[in-house]
């Protein structure tokens, strides 16, 4: 897959986007430089763990975290688990995020990723609140950015490269068709781990229900932010 091609080519530097990436390259980075004790102990403080939020919310305080539980629902989006899970997601927001950028505004937009990333992780808890498995990744936000992107865009097409065997093809893609299927195949999946245990919550270490949840609420929070509005807003 390459960035899209459409009518509308973004005016304006996606300062945020490219910040959003550069923020979560530095931190993965400080990652690789923890040992195995170490970074499972930073990214248990930092990352979303369902049963402490679930613990919060209950009145219950837990010793041993270091800093309020509702933090993690935005640090979380910073944090990654290994090289092809940040590749992927920073390849998607880069290309969905800059065209999002341009119809929202700086301002808007990074409101709107926050805020995709933080209920697109209690769309995860809903389904799992007694889960103690960490919740990481920019997903759920990136999930949020292509909710807005596929009504922005419906007919944008996406240049995928298709493997077949040895040999590749090259196919052009509706946006609608492309992230349609890949809406599909998350709740699908999310509800196929409901038939898992409950510390299964993150079926196959992906959590299904936060890339769906961010993408419904992309695509509600999207208009309400100006995404359809005639120009973008002064900077």
């Amino acid at each position: 897959m390459v960035p899209l091609r459409d009518d509308n080519p973004v005016r304006i530097t996606p300062y945020v986007t490219y910040g959003l990436i550069a923020v979560n390259i530095l931190v993965f980075i400080y990652e690789t430089t923890l040992s195995e004790p170490a970074l499972n102990a930073f990214l248990r403080t930092w990352a979303v763990v369902p049963r402490e939020i679930s613990l919060n919310l209950e009145g219950a305080i837990i010793p041993t975290s270091p800093v309020p539980e509702w933090i993690t629902l935005i640090s979380s989006q910073f944090l990654h688990g290994g090289f092809l899970h940040i590749a992927g997601n920073m390849l998607f927001l880069w290309i969905f995020g800059n065209n999002v950028e341009e119809r929202l505004g700086h301002i808007k937009y990074l409101i709107f990723y926050i805020s995709c990333g933080i209920l697109a992780a209690l769309s995860q808890w809903i389904f799992a609140q007694d889960s103690t498995i960490p919740s990481l990744g920019a997903s759920g936000a990136i999930a949020g950015v292509m909710g807005a992107y596929i009504l922005r865009y419906p007919q944008a097409e996406i240049i995928t490269l298709i493997p077949l065997g040895f040999f590749t093809n090259i196919v052009r893609v509706p946006a609608y068709f492309f992230l349609g299927f890949w809406f599909v195949q998350q709740a699908f999946n999310g509800l196929a781990s409901l038939n898992t245990p409950i510390d299964m919550g993150m079926q196959g270490g992906v959590a299904y229900w936060a890339h769906a949840g961010g993408f419904i609420f992309g695509a509600i929070l999207g208009p309400l932010l100006g995404l359809f509005s005639k120009s973008s807003e002064e900077y």
